[in-house]
């Protein structure tokens, strides 16, 4: 069955890719949600949610070119495919449909 919506981490992470856009490799990815959120995650387990989102055919990934501060060995970069954009959107909606109405506005108590 098709998921409705992400959980937190999952949501993090594709937002990541997409502010990263062509940068979209693992550091980048990890310090994008550092960054905007103020949490500090673990590499390890932002690389294990991008295995989980690539093996459910939301995420695709290819190697850049080798690099010489890396040893020879090449980055690998991410895309959100349109399945994940769909369920960016999917979840989206339904955070927005959560907080319509409460009246609760950033910063405010």
């Amino acid at each position: 069955m098709p998921k409705n919506t992400l959980g937190d981490l999952e949501l993090l992470v594709l937002l990541a890719i997409l502010r990263c856009d062509e940068e979209a490799y693992g550091v980048n990815i990890t310090e994008a949600i550092r960054d905007r959120t103020g949490r500090k995650l673990a590499r390890a387990a932002v690389y294990v949610t991008l295995q989980r989102l690539q093996k459910q055919g939301l995420v695709g990934s290819e190697f850049g070119e080798p690099l010489p501060e890396r040893g020879g060995k090449a980055r690998r970069y991410y895309c959100v495919l349109e399945p994940g954009m769909e369920l960016l959107r999917r979840t989206q909606g339904a955070y927005e449909r959560m907080w319509d109405g409460l009246g609760l506005r950033a910063g405010s108590s």
